[in-house]
């Protein structure tokens, strides 16, 4: 293995620590899953996102190249969990307030990990909370599996108390540019400020 691959996959393994917020005890299979889609988004390898049609809160279909032309952030969460999801829509709120006029070319998106308890009726609701220019988006749970892991995003149902259960997942911020192609990530703890910067860098590109 070359030392780049190896550098890769150590920052993976301390990046896996830091990106599951929810974490509870996992498989040693579930783990690997992790690291490999996370070296794979660190090191470029392979395609990273992929085109959708997904359902908003009013049970509308919404697809990326609906916003085709302005910038698209995309982030992976759940409305139960306890803590890093509403740390990170609150930070996208943050920099759409410090986006202001830019704001108007740029889509936030919130996609939903956990379809079956994020309803329709509810995500709308939650990510509103945040800010009423998240966009909230569900699919099937086939859809949402297939997606995700197109975005190198991973997750995982992990039961805690009977049929209760809390959604292991990696937290990223994904940059799409004004084509809907991939640009870069924003990992956990990135401040607004930083995402604004880029932001504003990738509003300065024109649509070929």
């Amino acid at each position: 293995m070359h030392f780049f691959q190896r550098a890769v996959l150590a920052v993976a393994g301390l990046w896996l620590a830091a990106a599951l917020p929810c974490s509870v005890a996992q498989t040693s299979d579930s783990r690997a899953e992790a690291t490999r889609l996370m070296s794979e988004l660190m090191s470029g390898k392979g395609d990273v996102g992929a085109p959708f049609t997904l359902t908003d809160h009013l049970g509308n279909a919404r697809s990326l190249r609906d916003f085709q032309g302005k910038v698209v952030l995309i982030y992976f969460g759940y409305m139960f969990c306890p803590d890093i999801c509403p740390t990170d829509l609150a930070n996208i709120a943050r920099l759409l307030a410090l986006l202001d006029k830019d704001s108007a070319n740029v889509q936030a998106i919130f996609i939903t990990l956990d379809p079956t308890r994020d309803t329709q009726e509810l995500i709308g609701k939650y990510v509103g909370h945040f800010d009423k220019r998240i966009l909230g988006l569900r699919g099937t749970e086939a859809q949402t599996k297939e997606l995700a892991t197109r975005y190198k995003t991973f997750y995982e149902k992990v039961k805690v108390n009977g049929q209760q259960y809390l959604v292991d997942h990696t937290a990223f911020i994904y940059l799409m540019n004004r084509e809907g192609k991939y640009v870069a990530f924003f990992p956990p703890g990135t401040t607004p400020e930083r995402m604004a910067t880029m932001v504003r860098e990738e509003l300065t590109q024109t649509v070929r």
